[in-house]
């Protein structure tokens, strides 16, 4: 079975699908792996480590075209579609439109899309949501600190005491968790919020307090992700929120609902009411942003606080947010591939939640 691994080519994407380790792997494994010119390039893999294992490189057309499995991060561009074979699979990282959909559809190429990998035990070594996540997380804290007026931890110095800095994080998934430990390790006062009680005991362990409100509802889907609360009880949220928001000087967003727009939990009079000098990193900024004045891809300044709207955070860490990826395809590919031939189990749940097209039908609606 022959894999292609194309160069990304959406805009500010550096990272690549398969890194040299994993691809060397694949190919002791059996695969054939083709990776396009340069494609590893943006994230310090150059060529010549992907040929020293057996990876053979080729131009954009012999990669897509030629390939019985590609594997990418981002998902492909309308206007290259006609030229993946036919019958081929795409395996990539992406929120699929109905238009896109239908376009994969009439090309009758089996589509995995890995944002809809199932929170369950078995594809916890795929999970692309959570190591991306990670990096996201990560990155945030850093972009804050480098964005505030001030030190993170606290100092005693010949001139006075610095205090350390306060640190407000708004969910407590992946990114949020690690936004937490980074922000901890800077030496920054941390506190976190999220609407799931579960996670106040993995809030804490990492030496952060937990804000609790009193929720009445359950605010928790089935597979561990937060859901959309009532109307009333998220205008109680953003009360909360917006006291808990006045004393911090850093705000990590995190807040998502799988397939629906990030919810509001900073309002615009709440930015008001925040110190001058504090920084909103918002990671929901793709999908509408946690701060009512969050503009997705800027960094505003209103009444003197400053709000980034980050996009695509995993990729300005390209190489080992690639390495991740690469390693979650890798668990990915084996579970779907048996014997050199893609094994279509639709009882499967993991393999039935990602495949969203198949033998010309859309498969998700």
């Amino acid at each position: 079975m022959k894999i292609g691994v194309p160069k990304e080519v959406a805009a500010n994407e550096r990272r690549v699908a398969l890194t040299p380790d994993v691809a060397g792997r694949l190919v002791k494994g059996g695969f054939e792996v083709v990776v396009e010119r340069g494609a590893g390039t943006a994230a310090f893999f150059p060529d010549e480590a992907y040929t020293t294992v057996g990876v053979k490189i080729g131009d954009r057309p012999s990669v897509i075209g030629q390939s019985d499995i590609v594997l990418q991060v981002q998902a492909p561009l309308a206007a290259e579609l006609a030229q993946y074979r036919e019958g081929s699979a795409l395996v990539a990282f992406f929120q699929p439109t109905p238009d896109f959909l239908r376009q994969l559809a009439q090309r009758k190429l089996t589509a995995f899309s890995l944002v809809y990998l199932p929170r369950i035990t078995r594809a916890q070594p795929m999970d692309v949501l959570s190591s991306q996540a990670t990096v996201a997380g990560y990155k945030a804290v850093l972009l804050a600190a480098s964005t505030t007026g001030r030190l993170l931890p606290m100092l005693v110095t010949a001139a006075g005491t610095l205090p350390a800095a306060r640190v407000l994080v708004l969910g407590a998934g992946v990114a949020g968790l690690q936004a937490i430990a980074t922000a901890r390790r800077l030496g920054a006062i941390v506190s976190a919020f999220d609407v799931r009680p579960a996670v106040k005991e993995q809030v804490q362990s990492l030496g952060a307090s937990f804000l609790e409100m009193a929720i009445e509802e359950h605010a928790e889907t089935a597979g561990g992700y937060a859901k959309e609360l009532s109307e009333e009880t998220h205008r109680k949220e953003l009360a909360f929120l917006a006291a808990a928001v006045k004393d911090a000087d850093i705000v990590i967003s995190t807040a998502a609902i799988p397939g629906k727009k990030a919810p509001v939990l900073i309002t615009a009079a709440a930015v008001q009411g925040m110190k001058p000098g504090a920084v909103i990193v918002d990671l929901a900024a793709e999908t509408g942003g946690n701060c009512e004045l969050t503009e997705p891809g800027s960094e505003i300044v209103r009444n003197g606080v400053s709000i980034l709207g980050p996009l695509n955070l995993a990729s300005t860490l390209p190489r080992d947010a690639s390495q991740m990826y690469a390693k979650n395809l890798s668990a990915f590919l084996g579970h779907v591939v048996r014997d050199g031939r893609l094994r279509l189990d639709f009882e499967d749940q993991i393999i039935r939640d990602t495949c969203v097209t198949h033998a010309g039908e859309v498969r998700k609606s």
